[in-house]
């Protein structure tokens, strides 16, 4: 079965980047491959990682690193 969303800290390890990075960047539009939802009430975000969206964006469909 694939799976059904990338995590923070699988992106960031696979990006070579901080997860706070990636959070930030979905929080902001700017990495094309993700939504950050900021929850009604709260001060908390959510956040979901496509993983086909990613590995395109990425150039690597295994998800493998280099």
């Amino acid at each position: 079965m694939d799976k059904q969303q990338i995590t923070i800290n699988e992106a960031a390890r696979i990006m070579g980047k901080a997860p706070h990075f990636i959070r930030l960047c979905l929080r902001d539009g700017t990495l094309p491959f993700g939504i950050a939802k900021l929850t009604p009430g709260s001060s908390r975000w959510n956040y979901y990682i496509s993983p086909k969206l990613f590995y395109e964006y990425v150039g690597n469909q295994k998800g493998e690193t280099a």
